[in-house]
């Protein structure tokens, strides 16, 4: 990956898959994000998510999207 973060947009357009999907990816605890501001995702959690379902199908439909948050405030 070329950049240190990606918005999500920017990780739909990679996957070649809509924001919602990665959003659903996120829920599902399949890629971790970050929050700063608003999600993020590190360059090397995208190579791990792509090496880690390598020759594995995703359903994308079969994940239900949950709005609930999964950002844990970090102790300041």
């Amino acid at each position: 990956m070329e950049k240190p973060l990606y918005t999500i947009r920017e990780v739909a357009k990679l996957l070649h898959i809509s924001a919602g999907d990665v959003y659903k990816l996120y829920h599902a605890g399949l890629l971790r994000c970050l929050k700063l501001g608003s999600l993020k995702v590190r360059g090397e959690e995208i190579e791990r998510f792509l090496r880690d379902n390598e020759g594995k199908e995703i359903d994308l439909k079969a994940i239900p999207y949950d709005s609930s948050s999964r950002i844990e405030k970090a102790p300041l």
